[in-house]
């Protein structure tokens, strides 16, 4: 249906005398007629734009670029009608990944705006937030992986990988290019570069191909401070610079902190190109509105890969499902445009449901603790050795040191109101009790909400001239994750409440005090251990105890998908990157040009920077390809050859280690060098995307015409037929058979022995038991689950295809059993 401005005189009417009361507020709005992805050419004057799934708009194009400024026109038509000029304010017009627009209006303004003639759906823009090395070594990328693209230095050659984050420090070594070869130009990508407005100088090098920022949605919501967000690529928060450089950093970049040096840092594809869509701010996180903007123009500039260490601090307010919203619908585009997109799957865990990455068009990343681990000792004068956490060096040897509470050297009591026990500020203790001996502090909420730092404690020392510190968590919620940090002087946390009762029993009868409580003489003594050199563990890797579990949910009524998610498990605890100098994310890490930190928004850019390796080894290779080839050879045994284990709560402990499961881990681990070379692809497009979507039981067909411009021709029957590398029925009722098709991609013929074996409590059949593939050529197989037991719990387990010339191709397999 064509829009008619004629239908819109009576509102008008109504409008001119219509009193606008209530907050404004912002809103993304989709109306009717096809983005540039997937328009026909259906209106006179106007050439399609449409591209084939897995295919790059041509954004140069006259073609597109006035269907592009038509869509926009239609945009501002619409609006201009609708309401009085200076009423409302338009933030952006979305052309090509979706049809529709961001704009500023009053509630009342949204509902005249959600009734008009051609309006799809409006909907109130709504927040994200971030999801917050050693790891090449790790998966095996020196020896492996970048030999087979000639190097390090050429590893990721050409391939550019867009970051919507919080931007880039570009002065950082792991994005200069004085010591790299030249970077020529990347004709296929077509993004500007902003100038910083204090300097004059450009944010991009070569290396940085691309700098842009977007924040009209959060200057409109008010929440903008330029001085603290930069109105710029600029990095202010150190989250883009971090996830930037994991993926794409520099090769052999020395890590140093406070004097220290921990190694050396690379990216996953050194030499590939940076593309900043700066979206992510400093105190408020982000608004959709610009985050979709972000990526519908990171598409329109051309990047290969999307990098997102985001999501949603909660539900859209107005849609029900979880796939249908702008954000996963734009990625919906970007994905038919060619473009892999890996996404964190979020910091909810260890509890179920907690993804915020759901749609199987998008790699889901879980996170996982690597092998290398720091720990510390303090040794007590009576001889107990009480573990701990600290990246820092030693007290001098053979030596013991007194043993001093912040409690007991207050300069007057009436500093207590200034918390003295955390020892953030030096002026409230007494420097001539504490100068030469080790200060003991307290652990509280403020290091908890941020307020206190490890940093600032070692700060503290320093200026009290001790010669180190001791930082006790007395109180502890179960599985409280502690990370170590890197100090300038000796000093410790113990995390452990029975360590720390230990050493307050120790200091406490080994301090005599007068009969007011005040300190006689200081007798206590101990010495630290050296905390710089990491432990390398064979129980590797882990599932983090943060990183968000399945299963996943297909609405918001937190009804199961038919679909795994997580995707993938990659390293994302503990990992040290590039950090902005500006940078507040982690006050442990303020003014120092590295940071080491944890969450699946390091995951992900580790999938992104392999994906890259895939696909300037396989350029062809669709989005969905790649994901089969990263999916299919993951690992689901550790380095000691055992199943992967998951940090989980413990009632009694601090943590405990249980078997994982793929609503943990997805497929398994990222293997870099079998993904490579996959054997068999699982490949899908756009159109089974929809397919899916048409399928999914409760989703409203007109929801999905909503954003995806498209109608439910077609249906695959279930969603369990969707051509993924992972197999999911959330009600298994009796038998259900589902398909799948393999393309052979190893330029060979090979045949494959398929086996299959599940839990007990749901048979599994796998057919044909055996099938030969010519290169580039496709099978299709079933897989068959029936119902033997109803446990209410869901059954894993795994199908494999064993090929002649030692491809391995394996899928995990899920079901929840039901009686008829």
């Amino acid at each position: 249906m064509k829009m008619r401005f004629s239908d819109f005189s009576c509102l008008c009417i109504i409008l001119s005398a219509l009193l606008i009361s209530g907050k404004a507020e912002i809103y993304i709005a989709t109306v009717e007629g096809e983005p540039v992805i997937s328009y026909m050419g259906d209106i006179d004057g106007f050439e399609a734009t449409a591209v084939e799934s897995d295919e790059k708009i041509d954004t140069t194009s006259e073609s597109v670029t006035s269907y592009a400024r038509h869509l926009e026109n239609k945009h501002d038509m619409l609006l201009g009608m609708l309401f009085e000029r200076g009423t409302y304010k338009k933030i952006y017009s979305y052309r090509h990944l979706i049809n529709g627009f961001a704009v500023h209006l009053s509630p009342e303004q949204a509902e005249i705006l959600r009734l008009a003639p051609g309006v799809k759906c409006v909907e109130r823009d709504w927040k994200v937030r971030r999801l917050t090395t050693h790891t090449p070594e790790f998966l095996g990328l020196p020896t492996g992986v970048w030999p087979t693209g000639g190097g390090f230095d050429r590893a990721g050659e050409d391939i550019v990988i867009g970051f919507v984050d919080s931007g880039i420090y570009p002065h950082h070594p792991s994005f200069a290019t004085r010591h790299t070869g030249p970077y020529g130009p990347v004709p296929k990508y077509r993004g500007k570069c902003e100038v910083d407005p204090d300097t004059k100088r450009s944010f991009c090098n070569g290396k940085i191909i691309g700098a842009q920022h977007f924040a009209h949605a959060a200057i409109a919501a008010g929440a903008f401070n330029p001085i603290i967000d930069f109105a710029s690529p600029l990095d202010g928060d150190g989250h883009g610079s971090h996830t930037a450089a994991i993926a794409a950093g520099n090769n052999g970049i020395p890590v140093r902190v406070y004097g220290h040096e921990f190694g050396k840092a690379s990216g996953m594809a050194p030499r590939a190109r940076i593309a900043v869509y700066k979206a992510l701010y400093r105190l408020f996180g982000g608004f959709v509105a610009d985050v979709v903007a972000a990526i519908d123009q990171a598409v329109h500039d051309g990047v290969d890969i999307l990098s997102l260490s985001v999501g949603p601090n909660s539900p859209p307010a107005t849609t029900k499902t979880t796939y249908l919203n702008p954000f996963d619908a734009t990625l919906l585009g970007a994905v038919k445009a060619g473009v892999f997109v890996a996404q964190a799957a979020g910091n909810g865990g260890p509890f179920p449901k907690t993804l915020v990455s759901y749609s199987p068009w998008i790699v889901s990343v879980a996170a996982a603790i690597d092998d290398r681990r720091y720990k510390n000792h303090l040794t007590l004068g009576n001889g107990k050795i009480l573990a701990g956490l600290g990246l820092s060096p030693a007290t001098l040897a053979n030596r013991s040191y007194t043993l001093v509470a912040a409690n007991d050297v207050l300069l007057d009591s009436s500093v207590m109101k200034f918390s003295p026990t955390d020892c953030q500020r030096p002026e409230v203790l007494n420097k001539k009790l504490v100068e030469g001996n080790i200060l003991l502090c307290g652990y509280s909420f403020n290091f908890v909400v941020g307020t206190a730092s490890m940093k600032k404690v070692a700060e503290t020392a320093k200026a009290l001239g001790a010669v180190g510190f001791v930082l006790c968590v007395e109180n502890v919620s179960p599985g409280t994750k502690f990370d170590p940090v890197p100090v300038s002087t000796p000093g410790i946390l113990i995390t452990d409440v029975k360590n720390s009762k230990e050493l307050i029993d120790y200091y406490n009868i080994s301090t005599p005090r007068d009969w007011t409580g005040r300190v006689k003489r200081f007798k206590g003594t101990g010495n630290i251990g050296d905390g710089l050199m990491p432990i390398l563990h064979k129980s590797a890797p882990l599932v983090a105890l943060f990183s968000s579990r399945g299963p996943n949910i297909m609405d918001f009524s937190f009804r199961d998908a038919d679909l795994l998610k997580p995707d993938i498990l990659a390293p994302g605890s503990l990992i040290w990157a590039a950090w902005s100098l500006n940078g507040t994310d982690e006050p442990n890490y303020v003014g120092e040009g590295f940071a080491m930190m944890s969450g699946t928004s390091m995951a992900a850019p580790h999938i992104a920077g392999i994906a890259a390796l895939i696909k300037q080894k396989h350029p062809h290779w669709s989005p969905a390809a790649i994901k089969s080839a990263l999916m299919t050879t993951a690992n689901t045994l550790d380095r000691a050859g055992r199943p992967l284990l998951a940090q989980q709560y413990s009632e009694t402990e601090a943590m405990k280690f249980v078997r994982a499961t793929p609503f943990d881990y997805g497929s398994g681990h990222v293997n870099p060098r079998a993904a490579l070379d996959p054997g068999l692809i699982f490949d899908a497009g756009y159109n089974d995307y929809l397919g899916f979507l048409c399928s999914t039981p409760g989703i409203n067909v007109n929801e999905i015409r909503n954003y995806t411009h498209s109608p439910c021709n077609t249906t695959m029957g279930h969603p369990s037929n969707l051509n993924t590398p992972s197999i999911a029925i959330a009600h298994l009722v009796g038998t259900q058979t589902v398909t799948r098709t393999v393309t052979n991609v190893a330029g060979e013929e090979e045949t494959y022995v398929t086996t299959a074996r599940m839990e007990p409590a749901v048979a599994i059949e796998v057919n044909p038991p055996a099938m030969t593939i010519k290169p580039s050529a496709s099978r299709k197989f079933t897989v068959t689950l029936t119902v033997r037991r109803v446990t209410g719990l869901y059954s894993f387990g795994e199908v494999l295809l064993k090929g002649s010339r030692g491809h391995k191709v394996r899928i995990p397999v899920l079901a929840n059993g039901y009686q008829r």
